[in-house]
Parts: structure tokens; sequence; C-alpha cells
């Protein structure tokens, strides 16, 4: 089979497509035939080494395909059937194993690209609505990179639950996407904190998502109303530098949090959960995954480039086919 290779850390030429062997499925799992796979920011960090990973290795977290094959002891899942799941690596390939306790069904009404689009992002933007902090009918909430793919879905979401949702964006375009999506009011980077307060009449926010890092981290602070909560998500702009614990103090007894979606679905009772609820609101036409871009496997590094370079919003996949 063809799949992507990261043989050294480095930039997006680390990524190399290579003919090998294909995988066989072992105990409890399956072998999956890829129809399409998620190109996610921690992608990047496993590919910079951020996230040192044994080498050589086939990244992407996520994807959704086709059951060609189970291993011995698998009785929920049988070929031909639609899977799609987030965590285990090696989607940035035509074929995937696959443990079937991280598998998910994809329901009828949703179709494989799209469950590939929204399975990780969707998933860690439930976790973050729903139990980082859980958002309630007329909270302000900040979402940062609104436009992208975490944050179109980070919006929508929490719209469902009732919040009011104030978004950044880089550029009109983006904007116009953010607005779309349902946000209430849009934002430039530059001065957002003091923005947020006059939106919100001096109080400032209850919650901020944040997935840009060190460009953002100080104004999102600086947005939080006391007792406000920070979920840094994600460090597309870099990592935030050491905190003086003090600082949350001196704010308003700020809570700070670092989440993954690892710690979020440890139970299959949780995966399911979320997973079910991303997968029905899609079904049912209450939320909308937006995919950007499509990208041959080759062409691996143009997406990471792209989406490192922010020309991108929404979501971007790799077909193998």
């Amino acid at each position: 089979m063809r799949a992507i290779v990261v043989s050294t850390p480095g930039g997006p030429k680390a990524l190399e497509i290579r003919e090998i062997p294909d995988p066989v499925p072992g105990p409890g799992t399956l072998l999956v035939k890829i129809a399409a796979a998620g190109v996610n920011f921690l992608d990047i960090y496993h590919r910079e080494g951020r996230y040192p990973l044994s080498r050589p290795f086939t990244p992407g977290s996520e994807g959704a395909g086709i059951v060609v094959a189970v291993g011995e002891g698998v009785e929920d899942f049988s070929a031909g059937d639609r899977v799609a799941w987030a965590g285990p690596m090696g989607g940035y390939a035509e074929l995937a194993v696959v443990p079937a306790v991280q598998a998910l069904a994809v329901p009828d009404g949703v179709e494989l690209d799209i469950a590939a689009a929204a399975t990780l992002q969707g998933m860690t933007a439930h976790y973050l609505t729903h139990s980082t902090y859980k958002v309630e009918a007329g909270d302000d909430v900040l979402i940062h990179a609104a436009a992208g793919g975490m944050g179109l879905l980070l919006t929508q979401i929490a719209k469902l639950r009732g919040a009011r949702v104030i978004g950044t964006v880089s550029t009109e375009e983006k904007e116009r996407l953010a607005r779309a999506a349902g946000a209430d009011e849009v934002l430039r980077y530059d001065g957002f904190a003091e923005a947020v307060r006059e939106s919100t009449g001096g109080d400032g926010v209850q919650v901020v998502y944040d997935g840009v890092g060190a460009a953002t981290f100080e104004g999102s602070l600086a947005s939080l109303r006391p007792r406000g909560l920070l979920a840094l998500y994600g460090a597309a702009s870099g990592a935030v530098p050491p905190v003086d614990p003090m600082v949350l103090t001196s704010r308003g007894s700020l809570f700070l949090t670092r989440p993954t979606l690892a710690n979020y679905i440890a139970t299959r009772e949780e995966l399911l959960w979320r997973a079910s609820d991303v997968f029905g609101w899609i079904a049912s036409g209450r939320l909308h995954i937006n995919i950007s871009h499509r990208y041959p496997l080759a062409d691996a590094g143009r997406a990471h480039e792209d989406l490192e370079a922010r020309r991108t919003t929404g979501k971007l996949l790799l077909i193998p086919g």
C-alpha cells in the first residue's frame, strides 16, 4: 500500500510517500480501507517532533473508511462496515489497523468524508463545551480562530447550548464564515481583549476556547470574568511560556486547563456518547461540516504547509484513492 512515512522530524518535506507492506489485523483490531483522513495540527506536532514518537511512523490520528477484515475476537464489526476513528495513528495511508474498541460505526446519513472531517474535532468540541466547561444558555463564550475547523464546530455547538459567541478571525472572508456558523460578534486579534470587555459590559466571558496559544494567551486571560476558565486546547502559534499561578489569582481566581481528547474518551461509554451526539447533529442537519480542501495522499506536505500558514478555513482532508 501507499503511505506517508516520517523518518526524521522536520518540516513538511519530512512527509514522504512510500510503498510499504499492507498491515495485518491482529486480535481485537480492524483492517480499514481509508476513504479519507483528517489533517490536524496534532499531525504537525508529531511531524516536528514536538510530541516525540518512535520512528519511522505514519501520521494521521483521524479517518474513516470501510472494514475489509477483522482480527480474532472482534464481535461488533464485520467486513463491509463503515467506520471512523480518532486517536489511533496511521491515517495517512491507503489502509490502517484500528483497535475495535476505538472504532465508531458511521450511521446512515453521514458520508465517510464528513465522518473523517468531524470525528476528532467534533468530539474535541463536544468535550470542551460539555465537560471542560459546561456551556449554559446565556453564557458569553470567546472562541479563537473561529473560522478554522475547530472554531466553526465550537461556534455551532456553543450556539446549540444557548451561548452568546464572540469569535476572533484574521480576515473579512473568515469573519463571514464565523458569522454564518452562528457567531454573534466577530473581532480581529488586535486589541481583542479590550473589545471583549466592551462587548460584555466590562464583565468578560465565562470561558475562552484557545487553540492559538502563545499569540493569544495573555489576551485570553484578560478576557475572562472572575472565576472564568481558559481552555488552552492547542498551540497553533507556538507553545505558551511557563505561567506563574499567582497570575490567575490577580486576575480574579481564574481557572486554566490544557485538555486533550484522550482523557475525555477514556472509556468506551464516553467515546460513544460524544460520537453519537456529533454524528446525530450532522445527520439531523444541526451541525454543518465545512471541508475546505481535499488533497491527494501524495500532497500531505502541501496540506501541512497550507494549515500552518493559515491559508485555509474549515477542515482539510487527505484522500488516498
